[in-house]
């Protein structure tokens, strides 16, 4: 990937990392709120008894589907990347794995959250 044989190489492809991370918990949000306002309009309404799933709900979910896959997918180009790393480019006994534990972690709650909101109804 590089020639430079400088450790800012993997710090900056860890800071990448973590901004996509960032940017999957952001879509995980809204596509909760997304739902979430799906189930205040059914109170909203004057026949509250007909409560389905609407298109907010299917909606909401395909925002927090897209920030897991876009998670899974940002894990998938670390390693990539980290292949490309020459020994010199890592710091001695620096643990590269802290920013995939930190997306795996966030990758579980998302797809728990998928499992819950399916359940709930």
């Amino acid at each position: 990937m590089s020639d430079l044989n400088d450790p800012r190489v993997l710090f900056a492809a860890e800071r990448t990392l973590m901004a996509w991370n960032r940017t999957g918990l952001t879509l995980m949000a809204f596509g909760f709120v997304l739902e979430r306002f799906g189930l205040f309009l059914h109170v909203l309404r004057k026949n509250p008894d007909s409560v389905g799933r609407d298109l907010s709900f299917w909606i909401g979910i395909g925002f927090i589907g897209l920030a897991l896959v876009m998670i899974a997918f940002s894990i998938v180009q670390f390693r990539r990347v980290l292949r490309t790393l020459k020994p010199i480019e890592i710091p001695v006994r620096y643990w590269t794995w802290g920013g995939i534990v930190m997306n795996l972690s966030v990758l579980a709650f998302g797809i728990a959250l998928l499992v819950y909101l399916f359940s709930e109804l």
